[in-house]
């Protein structure tokens, strides 16, 4: 058996997630075995880095999966010709037997855009977060520069029964705006349920003057998610980025 390494892209719009389902097939964990399975003619579980919610997308998702020996030429080619075109996977490679996607990853980077311009853009709105609204760019930047090192982010976890421990690291925090258009960077050793989606509805409360720059260190004390902002939607969101060893 070998195993190999993908790097995939998606536009997750219309998935209901990562994660494969019972319930449904529109989901890009079980589009992609689907395909492998027709391929090496058994069944084939592929293990991703991460489980990205239903509408959020993908630059560089990473899977494995576990198969008897095949040329990688041949199996990326086949899976990128029987997946739908909203899911390309980039490359695929032989790694280490002890590989694997979640396990090794040492940190990622997502993105999330927000639209500020007073007129949508038709075209890309299923891509972005249409907030529609000026955003004080200073402010958020205050406001992030208390979320990087470690801490425990119990208030921007979805998860209120989580048992695991909610400690994580953010290494960086990069806001990014242009024209009509903000983009906030966020790369960490590891992040909880919906909490990119939490940190960025807390930055925009702070950017519109809902909340105060200062005020992060409370939230991060409280471990309550009902301290922090609101969830933001996911169509802004992208995992861009793993990181390996």
């Amino acid at each position: 058996m070998k195993n190999y390494k993908m790097i995939i892209q998606y536009d997750g719009t219309r998935y209901s997630g990562w994660q494969a389902q019972k319930d449904t097939p529109d989901t890009i964990e079980g589009k992609i075995e689907n395909v492998l399975t027709h391929l090496f003619e058994e069944p084939i579980t592929i293990t991703g880095s991460g489980r990205t919610d239903a509408g959020v997308h993908a630059l560089g998702q990473v899977a494995n999966f576990h198969a008897l020996d095949m040329p990688c030429d041949t199996i990326h080619d086949y899976l990128n010709a029987h997946l739908p075109k909203d899911i390309a996977v980039c490359s695929v490679e032989e790694v280490p037997e002890r590989f694997h996607s979640r396990l090794s990853a040492i940190g990622k980077t997502y993105l999330y855009r927000i639209h500020t311009s007073p007129v949508s853009d038709v075209f890309a709105r299923k891509f972005y977060y249409d907030y529609q609204t000026p955003l004080d760019i200073a402010r958020m930047r205050k406001a992030a520069s208390y979320l990087i090192g470690t801490h425990d982010f119990k208030s921007f976890c979805a998860n209120k029964r989580m048992k695991k421990s909610t400690v994580r690291r953010i290494d960086d925090i990069v806001i990014t705006p242009s024209d009509s258009e903000l983009v906030i960077a966020y790369t960490g050793n590891g992040f909880l349920m919906n909490m990119v989606r939490i940190l960025t509805g807390t930055l925009i409360e702070v950017g519109d003057g809902r909340r105060d720059p200062d005020s992060i260190p409370d939230i991060l004390a409280a471990l309550d998610r009902e301290a922090a902002g609101y969830t933001a939607p996911p169509q802004g969101l992208y995992l861009k980025e793993v990181y390996y060893d």
